[in-house]
Order: structure tokens, then sequence, then C-alpha cells
């Protein structure tokens, strides 16, 4: 039997540049909501500071708002941009966030997507790859052990740096590096024996690189005598769910132009290439190249299922890219029939109770005259019981 899998949401977030932001914000804190109610596992909050429509610029404000409105959900930030951030001040907020929590905490870091994030505080995305390398390392170090850290380079000095406070949880909360179609994720998240998070997992790249990135990370691993384990393997998707094909295309005509064009003309991120000039040739894009699933719960199953199989031996997490497609009416419902269809699926519960209910299907015609004698047998007696009362 395959282990549980886990289910959540990679929550950029992506809104239409031009609508209330506090509204859309407030919307996505209830989006969250929503996903611990449906039983969600993880949410995980980015970190962007222009383009106008990846509206998060601190995952850590964004998991500590959600933390007070939620009761179970596990709250991570997808991601930090290390490079950005002193690493020192990256662990000690990431540990308050643990106690905060009681341990829903979880760190993702990656190196920063957006170049025109990065040429605001001076940083090309030559510099923002190797900074991620050293700024993990520090984090790693302070995290893990009580050594103090003593760093330097062009961007960071750290003399003799410890944290004053340890972590909650015991010994430490999820740590994963993020990746795309790079190997450099992988050959962090093996060096240090943490996990991984394959946002480009349904891209062409990203889905062809899928078994490459874990045997990168176990090479990584027995070089440097670290573990790697395939439950903190987290992949992210697009879905988008409705009780019927035609409701689920009409959903999408919402905002999917939007999405499409962010990618197309905005975003300078050529690993999300994404064709299409109408909405048709998007929808078509995104369920014949294998990149998403835009209809039923069946269909998501089926995308589940193959990310599975092109993984080579499981991951522990399917992660929904929210992409604000659909209004958000529709957006919940998409959410709450994955939660109801495809979930059992993939957490041991759709095998035993369609079987119960085979068995209990079978057996029906022979147990229901079993039953049908036993009450025509206690009516005989209460007759036979009547008649001597009578007497």
């Amino acid at each position: 039997m395959n282990p549980r899998m886990r289910f959540g949401i990679f929550l950029a977030p992506f809104h239409k540049p031009g609508i209330n932001p506090t509204l859309a914000l407030e919307q996505d804190l209830e989006l969250i909501q929503w996903l611990d109610r449906c039983g969600y596992d993880e949410a995980w909050v980015g970190e962007h500071h222009s383009a106008g429509t990846e509206l998060s610029a601190s995952p850590e404000i964004f998991m500590a708002v959600s933390a007070e409105r939620t009761r179970h959900i596990r709250l991570g930030s997808g991601v930090v941009s290390v490079s950005y951030h002193n690493p020192l001040w990256i662990a000690e907020r990431f540990v308050q966030l643990d106690h905060l929590t009681r341990g829903r905490v979880m760190l993702g870091m990656g190196p920063g997507s957006l170049p025109s994030d990065g040429i605001m505080v001076g940083l090309s995305q030559e510099q923002t790859r190797p900074l991620l390398e050293q700024g993990t390392d520090v984090i790693v170090r302070l995290l893990t052990t009580e050594e103090p850290v003593t760093f330097k380079n062009d961007r960071w000095d750290l003399r003799d740096a410890r944290l004053h406070l340890r972590p909650y949880s015991n010994p430490l909360f999820d740590v994963a590096v993020a990746a795309v179609a790079s190997p450099t994720g992988p050959k962090l998240a093996g060096r240090y024996g943490l996990g991984l998070l394959s946002i480009g997992a349904t891209t062409a790249a990203g889905f062809d690189a899928l078994a490459l990135h874990w045997e990168v990370m176990e090479q990584q691993a027995a070089h440097y005598k670290t573990r790697v384990d395939r439950s903190k393997w987290r992949l992210v998707g697009l879905v988008h769910c409705a009780e019927s094909m035609d409701q689920a295309y009409r959903d999408v005509e919402y905002g999917i132009e939007h999405w499409f064009d962010y990618f197309q003309a905005v975003a300078a991120f050529p690993q999300m290439a994404v064709p299409g000039s109408n909405i048709k040739e998007m929808i078509a894009f995104v369920n014949e190249s294998g990149m998403g699933a835009i209809g039923t719960p069946d269909m998501v199953v089926k995308q589940v299922q193959r990310l599975w199989d092109q993984s080579n031996g499981g991951f522990g997490a399917y992660l929904m890219l929210a992409h604000n497609w659909a209004n958000f009416d529709a957006t919940r419902k998409s959410y709450d029939l994955v939660a109801r269809h495809v979930f059992p699926h993939f957490q041991g519960h759709h095998a035993p109770m369609m079987a119960a209910s085979q068995r209990a299907r079978d057996a029906r015609e022979a147990l229901a005259a079993v039953h049908q004698k036993a009450v025509d047998a206690a009516t005989q007696r209460y007759q036979s019981e009547a008649e001597s009362r009578k007497k």
C-alpha cells in the first residue's frame, strides 16, 4: 500500500492588477480557512515585490495571520527569497513562527523568481542562486547546531552568529528548497537532507526532470552522508475542478486569460512558457500538454497518478497552484471536489470503501432473504403468543 499522500496549496498569490488588494488578500486568508475545513494538509505562501500581481511580500506575516484563523493546516513559505535577506534573520523569524504556531510552520527557500524583484535591491539573476546556496548553508547550521556561525560575502557579514531561541519542533520543522528544472534545488536538498518543492513539476521541462531530480538528491545525500525522504518531496500542479467539463470551462473564463498574460508578457520567468491566444487555446494547452487538469475530479486523479508514475517511486504531497482562474465561489467548490473525490484515491480510503460496498452488494440477496426469514419468524411468534393469550 502506498503511503498517505498529503494535499495542499501553493499560493503565490496571483491577482489581477487593479482589483482591491485588501479584499484580494482577505480572500486568500479565507481560502486557507476553507482548506483547513476541507482537510488539506499544507499551505505554502510566496514572497514577491514587483509586477503588481503576486501580492504577498511577506509569507511570514501571512502565515502568522493564517495560524490564528485555522486549527490543523500546516503553513509554509513558498518561498522565502533567501538572496534578499540576511540568513540569520530568516532563521530567527521561522523559529519564532514555529513557537507561535505550535509546530505548524514550514520553511521553503528559493533564489527569488522575479528578476524585477532582485533588481531593486541590486541583485542580478546570476547572483541569486549562489546566494541561495550560501544562505542555505548558514541557515541549516543555525537551525541544527548551537555552534556560532561566522561567514562573510558581498551581501552578508555574520560574526559568531547563533540563535538565542531554539525551535519548538523536535528536532526541527520541515525545511525545503524550491526547484523548477535546474538541478540547483535538488543538489541543495540532497546535500543538507532537506525536502524539495518541485514548483515546475507539470511543465514540460519539470516533468521530464522529476526522476532525475530525485536521482540528484540521492547522489548528493550519499556523498555528504545525509538522508533524503520522499515524503518530504512536494510536487506543484495546476487544477480546476467542477461537476462537469462544461462547468469547469465556464468557470475559468473568469481569470485564465490574465494568468496566461502574466507569464506571457509580464513575469520574466521563461520556465513557465504558456502558449495560447484565447480561452479555448489556453484550456486546451493545460489539458493536452499535461500541465494541469481543467475538468472533473476523475481528471485530477489521472493527473496526480501520472506524476506519481513519472517520479519513479512516489512523493509525499501534491500542491495545487492557486491561480484565480475562477471566481471565489467556484474556486472553493473546486477545492471541495478535490477533497471529496481525489483525496481518497491517494490516502488509502477509496479502495476499502468501494470493496466494502461491493461485498455488501454481492451479499444483499442472500442476506435480505435471511433477514426476511427472521422477520417472518418473529411475526409468527408474536401471532402465536397473541392467540395463546386469547385462550
